[in-house]
């Protein structure tokens, strides 16, 4: 597949611009629409992450509405003993862990001892989380032997966060392990891309039998990893050995997902290395992740040149016109997501082409709202669109 330095700017009528106001639309769609983001009482990963987005455009806006939306949110599942409603430890699943930056803000925000308990309580799994005998925890007690690249966004950085409010900094070395090990047994080498998962026992039909990885590389995935490498390192002290490392890292996968972005858009494809193949389509969760992993390093100087500027502005007015509308009611749609993908399981997914190509195409799911919302407010900030409301 062909690529070029700065892909054409849009040409299509949208519904807004690149400078339209998105964080604040965004946001308060999502206020109108979703007053409880969870009508199941299931402590569910995705729901973190919109959250999570919701709080970044209450740190650009300081408009208390969205505050007080988290703590609604939250506290319907955070009781007063620190016991979390639909959480159970025993499963060790790393995607429980993530709602978990929301506790931690709420408790930086209140200092209220039940978000202390619960972060304790969550703490407390990292602890005991099998692992593969390269010292990366397992993505969950199901999937033995496997890490996923989902896993790094989903527990890691609330561990780094954890052990520095906890004062465990001895523990930081282990939170880099995690993306250490987790890069070194995914990247496929000539491409700098890295698979979406690897199983260190190699017991998988999914896995290569020569070195555990999956059969390919998906955009969400790759999206989970730069966002999480890109957040953990605000938490790493600037001296600590290990955060070189992950920097270089996070360059290194945003490099090379730079040089197989569709030529048009600046965007990326559900398999984004393949993007020439019949059913591959453009994709705006895994796109939004990677569009604000690269703001963020920007803004925070983990990235500097003309060339992540370029990509950065030209994927962002393509993604505004690619996969956002806005309706009748002014509400925003985030469309052309993946619903769901992973490895294993019943039914079984062996992770082929043909598989990421069959799970569902929808609008509005959380994993693709809550990146918009966190791509929308770095881009505001760029633009200086920022507090006025």
């Amino acid at each position: 597949m062909t690529t070029q330095t700065t892909p054409d700017a849009p040409t299509g009528r949208g519904y807004g611009t690149a400078r339209t106001r998105w964080a604040v639309l965004g946001a308060d769609t999502l206020l109108a629409r979703e007053p409880l983001v969870n009508l199941r009482d299931r402590w569910e990963y995705e729901d973190g992450l919109v959250l999570d987005g919701i709080r970044a455009v209450h740190a650009l806006t300081g408009d208390p509405r969205y505050a007080a939306y988290i703590r609604r949110n939250l506290d319907h599942f955070v009781r007063e003993d620190g016991s979390i409603l639909g959480y159970a430890r025993a499963e060790y699943n790393l995607d429980h862990v993530n709602n978990g930056k929301a506790v931690l803000d709420l408790l930086a925000e209140t200092g209220e001892r039940r978000y202390r308990l619960a972060a304790d309580r969550l703490f407390q799994q990292l602890l005991r989380q099998p692992r593969l005998r390269a010292g990366t925890f397992w993505h969950k007690q199901i999937y033995p032997d496997q890490v996923w690249l989902d896993g790094l966004y989903m527990g890691s950085v609330f561990y780094a966060r954890y052990c520095v409010l906890a004062d465990r900094t001895d523990l930081l070395d282990d939170v880099v392990l995690q993306f250490t090990t987790a890069y070194d047994l995914t990247v496929e080498g000539p491409s700098g891309l890295c698979r979406h998962a690897c199983d260190e026992s190699r017991r998988m039909a999914w896995a290569d039998p020569g070195t555990g990885r999956s059969p390919h590389v998906w955009l969400r995935a790759l999206g989970w990893f730069v966002m999480a490498m890109a957040d953990v390192l605000e938490h790493l002290p600037a001296e600590h050995p290990g955060r070189a490392r992950v920097r270089d890292q996070l360059e290194d996968v945003l490099a090379a997902l730079l040089r197989v972005r569709d030529p048009r858009t600046g965007l990326w494809y559900q398999i984004p290395d393949q993007g020439d193949r019949p059913l591959n389509y453009l994709e705006s969760s895994g796109s939004f992740m990677v569009l604000a992993a690269i703001a963020k390093a920007l803004r925070l100087g983990y990235l500097t040149g003309d060339r992540w500027e370029q990509a950065l502005e030209s994927g962002w007015a393509h993604a505004t016109e690619q996969f956002l509308s806005v309706d009748a009611q002014g509400w925003v749609n985030v469309h052309r997501m993946c619903q769901v993908a992973g490895l294993g399981g019943q039914p079984y997914r062996d992770g082929s082409y043909a598989y990421y190509m069959s799970e569902p195409v929808v609008t509005n799911d959380h994993k693709g709202v809550g990146p918009f919302l966190l791509a929308a407010v770095e881009m505001d900030r760029r633009h200086g669109l920022g507090a006025a409301r």
